[in-house]
């Protein structure tokens, strides 16, 4: 059974914060990413690593130009380019 995108996320935040040796708070929906204790290197370490994992960048693949500012805005983020993709492939087919 796969991971959902938002399990993936979650992991690799928390992965990221080991790496750096940073301890993190709860990760909720409301959690504020600046709050988050992931810098802007970390946030953009998890959007390349979320890339080649995912085969998702959301925010180049949009022309929104929109930033989530909570945990769950980022994580519905990739939930919708998700859900954009693969109907994306399955109309190619």
């Amino acid at each position: 059974m796969s991971m959902s995108i938002k399990s993936i996320i979650i992991s690799e935040i928390q992965r990221i914060a080991a790496d750096e040796g940073k301890s993190l708070p709860s990760l909720t929906d409301e959690l504020v990413l600046l709050e988050s204790g992931l810098d802007s290197l970390a946030i953009a370490i998890l959007v390349a690593r979320l890339e080649e994992m995912l085969n998702l960048d959301p925010f180049t693949d949009s022309d929104d130009i929109y930033y989530p500012v909570t945990l769950g805005d980022f994580i519905a983020v990739y939930e919708q380019a998700g859900k954009s993709h693969q109907l994306d492939s399955q109309s190619s087919r």
